[in-house]
């Protein structure tokens, strides 16, 4: 079993069609899907490889050495008490946004992932418009929802994460499982080097490397959007003996004062008030986020709850 790959360029010709309902598919049966020919061109991704493995080695490497992962794995190993590190995960990882610090070592690191950014912002937008179009939502809809209404103040963020070659696999996670806070989220990983894993069917699946292709995955306000119809789904990844794993994953997220509620025209009853309709509540999405900040490796259920009760 595998997670769908489509091929993004097919909605603008004769198998447009075909090619909604084949993203309508993967999101309401997978949450997560792969997409090929998407606009981003390959030279623009080389580059992106390039300056991320540099930085990696040239800003990152001798601070994972020294990470609190790589000590408390060395102690747990030789304590020989068959534990698992449950409560850590042996990732580097560091944010880019427009307005935090970004690594200022790495030749081209900067103006590389501004530049790849921006384009995926726009593959961001133009994913969330496919998903109006599919849930018979107006055109622009989310993204309207994210910002808050006309603007431009959703958060758009960029995870640029490595998962080196781990001694010892079965005793920590790479990432534990969990599901996403945010909006949509388009991941560049390792087309070599796998681990990321989604749980469906009650079976832990790999997502498999394809070289260049954007892996897209909902999150817990799209499942919120569209009233349950699109789900966030549980993924991990696991730690491996071989090779360091790149991962950048940007997430379009609502800002934090956006209001986030199942969109009226997916209630069940259209002629009832949308609270009763609705099977998720409406809530502020930095409210959300605080309760996920707590809860972000537990079951998201009880974050939905928690976020009612404010």
């Amino acid at each position: 079993m595998a997670i769908p790959v489509i091929d993004f360029s097919k909605l603008y010709g004769e198998e447009r069609a075909k090619t909604l309902a084949q993203i309508a598919n993967a999101c309401e049966v997978w949450g997560f899907f792969q997409l090929v020919n998407h606009g981003i061109s390959e030279e623009l991704l080389e580059r992106v490889k390039k300056v991320a493995s540099e930085c990696y080695k040239l800003e990152r490497e001798e601070g994972f050495k020294n990470s609190a992962a790589v000590k408390k794995l060395i102690e747990l190993v030789e304590k020989k008490s068959g534990e698992k590190l449950e409560n850590l995960d042996w990732e580097d990882v560091f944010l880019l946004s427009d307005d935090n610090e970004w690594p200022s070592k790495t030749p081209g690191f900067k103006e590389t992932m501004a530049e790849y950014r921006s384009e995926l912002k726009k593959l961001a937008e133009n994913v969330m418009e496919v998903m109006d179009e599919n849930l018979g939502l107006p055109n622009g809809y989310i993204k309207k929802a994210f910002n808050g209404g006309e603007g431009d103040n959703a958060f758009f963020g960029t995870k640029v994460s490595h998962y080196p070659s781990c001694p010892h696999p079965e005793l920590v996670n790479g990432l534990r499982p969990h599901t996403d806070a945010g909006g949509v989220i388009l991941l560049f990983q390792d087309e070599k080097v796998g681990g990321l894993q989604i749980l469906k069917d009650d079976e832990w699946i790999d997502v498999q490397p394809l070289p260049n292709s954007i892996v897209i995955n909902t999150g817990d306000q799209i499942e919120v959007l569209s009233n349950g119809r699109y789900k966030s789904i549980w993924h991990r990844v696991n730690a491996t003996p071989d090779g360091n794993r790149r991962s950048i994953a940007s997430f379009y997220n609502p800002s934090l004062k956006a209001t986030i509620a199942p969109a009226l025209e997916l209630s069940e009853k259209a002629n009832q008030e949308v609270e009763q309709a609705a099977n998720y509540p409406k809530f502020v999405f930095g409210d959300y986020m605080s309760v996920y900040a707590e809860q972000k490796f537990l079951p998201k259920e009880p974050r939905f709850q928690a976020v009612n009760a404010m």
